[in-house]
């Protein structure tokens, strides 16, 4: 019976150790699951710094010797277009989506991503250069309040959905960096920062000013606009794409308003005339088309394609010259009167002729004689 009992306590005293190391983990899970859910929470809000990183570093790893060849091009993005609607709808959040233009700005009012005063012609994305939320704020007249967590050093903002002035963003400025990556061997446009622009009107009215608010680095964006689904298509209310994805993949459009210039020129002080300055605008972007073109020898297929469609052409533009002579040569009706007109003049050359020939031997014959 002792015997027993001394293997009974042990298992006993076994037991009572597994079963609170059990409750102790059950305990310790609890406040785990809390922390974890605490962390979701945040996620939903906040993007992770592992997310800021990769979209960061997604276009690091190209150097200068990489590149070879660059163009900067700024476009200014109309939002009454039909193809940039999907920045501006819808105005009022509505199931979740937002705008583009109050994400930037609960972004920016928030602390989350830095914003860089706009200067007419340079842009430095330096710390020098970077502009305060509130002074942007105050400057723009758009109503405020202190955020939770503020503090002189780091403040935040928060702005009532129904201060949020999306109604007077009509446009954005662009700069897009045209490269030709000689390991990939193509030609890419990259968005490099975005501006967004408000249309306003004076007192007295009349046409409406632009007032471009700040720049924003677009790598320091992607990672909270790759959050946002939207749909582009009437035809298709599915959000098939994000913001992210529209403006990597150039599904905007906007007009070319100036290209980096050592005199730092913009397109319309180079063409004052509205012709000229269209047609700049439009050599500029099939230059941009077309210029991988250049780079590669054609095929044999492409030469005799191109070689009979130029003796095509020269066939045709031969044949156009020599038709309008013909056809004024020839008559589309031909009358007796004409028929008979024709037949004496050609009669009257032939008496001729057999006058002369006559003579000409009667005068053979007497030299001879």
């Amino acid at each position: 019976m002792k015997q027993n009992l001394r293997k009974v306590i042990p298992i006993l005293l076994l037991g009572s150790s597994v079963f609170g190391a059990v409750a102790q983990d059950e305990s310790r899970g609890v406040v785990r699951r809390r922390d974890n859910d605490r962390n979701a929470t945040q996620s939903v809000t906040a993007v992770s710094e592992r997310m800021q990183n990769f979209f960061g570093s997604s276009n690091s790893s190209i150097t200068d010797a990489d590149r070879q060849w660059q163009k900067v091009i700024y476009r200014s993005i109309d939002l009454d277009k039909d193809e940039n609607a999907a920045l501006y709808f819808p105005e009022e959040p509505v199931d979740g989506q937002e705008n583009l233009f109050r994400i930037i700005l609960k972004l920016f009012a928030s602390g989350q991503i830095p914003a860089y005063e706009y200067l007419d012609g340079r842009e430095i994305f330096t710390e020098q250069y970077q502009v305060k939320a509130r002074d942007v704020l105050d400057r723009f007249h758009i109503p405020y309040t202190e955020g939770r967590g503020s503090t002189e050093r780091n403040p935040r903002f928060e702005i009532d959905e129904n201060d949020v002035p999306t109604n007077e963003v009509l446009s954005y400025f662009v700069i897009e960096r045209w490269e030709f990556d000689t390991r990939q061997n193509r030609l890419r446009p990259v968005v490099e920062a975005i501006c967004p622009v408000l249309h306003r009107t004076g007192d007295f009215g009349g046409d409406a000013l632009r007032y471009p608010m700040f720049w924003i680095q677009f790598a320091k964006l992607r990672p909270h606009l790759a959050s946002q689904a939207i749909f582009v298509d009437d035809d298709n209310n599915l959000p098939t794409c994000t913001y992210d994805d529209f403006f990597t993949l150039n599904m905007y459009q906007g007009d070319i308003y100036k290209t980096r210039n050592l005199k730092n020129r913009s397109l319309a002080q180079m063409h004052p005339d509205p012709d000229n300055l269209r047609r700049a605008q439009d050599s500029i972007q099939s230059r941009l088309e077309h210029f991988e073109d250049k780079l590669w020898v054609p095929s044999r297929e492409e030469v005799i394609a191109a070689r009979e469609a130029r003796e095509a052409l020269a066939a045709g533009a031969d044949s156009s010259s020599v038709e309008p002579s013909t056809s004024a040569t020839t008559p589309s009706r031909v009358t007796k009167r004409s028929t008979r007109r024709s037949t004496k003049k050609v009669k009257e050359p032939k008496r001729s002729s057999s006058s002369g020939s006559s003579g000409a031997t009667r005068s053979v014959r007497r030299t001879r004689r």
